[in-house]
């Protein structure tokens, strides 16, 4: 494949990108401020700029280190019957987690302290960090469930911790989301929602056993999926 060739396809990603980077950061912000009713909901502001700043970091790192990762990232196709269910219920969860906010704020039922929002947030921007340190140690983290041609064995830096630092990650950012939003009541969705990983975990690690070498004998030297001496 020529330059030529090569800067087109990468000039089409990063228009595909920056499409859902920004009709996602439009999607969420509508229903926070249509459902608070004001745009002076600042939690909502606050948390867009805690979003977007991490998200525009990882393209900027993926363009330029592993533009191969960034291209699977963006398939949401998921081939895995179980897990479709899984995320559709999960999906749901975590639509009803950004839709209590809004509602929260209007009716002023929670009352988050503005320390735990700036703890939240630090939290937030640091498992964001976890989930770009997933993608420099590992060009197979696609989104989808699948065992990819050629794919090999992770078992160093956060792998060897681990075996799955991404959902770790994943579940940091949902906990700690409601909290940026000054609201205690949307916790709730959103920690049923990180059950479903849970489940998630256990059919991946099904497909991993037969179809990965060497992932049976990595369980038995990394004992613990997601917290060290919890499970």
């Amino acid at each position: 494949m020529d330059r030529k060739q090569v800067r087109k396809e990468k000039s089409n990603l990063l228009q595909l990108v920056l499409f859902r980077l920004f009709s996602g950061l439009l999607l969420i912000g509508g229903i926070l401020f249509a459902l608070a009713g004001t745009f002076r909901y600042w939690q909502a502001w606050l948390f867009l700029a805690a979003l977007a700043l991490p998200l525009v970091m990882t393209l900027i790192f993926l363009l330029r280190k592993d533009s191969a990762l960034l291209e699977k990232r963006m398939n949401l196709k998921e081939p895995r019957k179980e897990q479709r269910k899984i995320i559709q219920i999960s999906g749901l969860f975590m639509l009803v987690g950004f839709f209590l906010p809004g509602l929260d704020y209007r009716f002023q039922w929670s009352d988050v302290p503005i320390w735990l929002i700036v703890v939240s947030v630090i939290v937030f921007e640091c498992a964001y960090a976890m989930v770009v340190a997933v993608f420099a140690q590992n060009s197979y983290a696609s989104r989808v469930i699948e065992i990819q041609e050629g794919q090999q064995l992770i078992d160093t830096g956060l792998y060897a911790v681990v075996r799955h630092p991404m959902y770790l990650a994943s579940i940091i950012l949902y906990l700690a989301i409601p909290l940026v939003l000054g609201s205690y009541y949307a916790v709730i969705p959103m920690a049923l929602s990180c059950l479903e990983i849970l489940a998630r975990i256990k059919d991946e690690e099904e497909m991993l056993k037969e179809g990965l070498p060497g992932y049976t004998a990595y369980t038995h030297r990394v004992k613990y999926r997601l917290l060290p001496y919890v499970w």
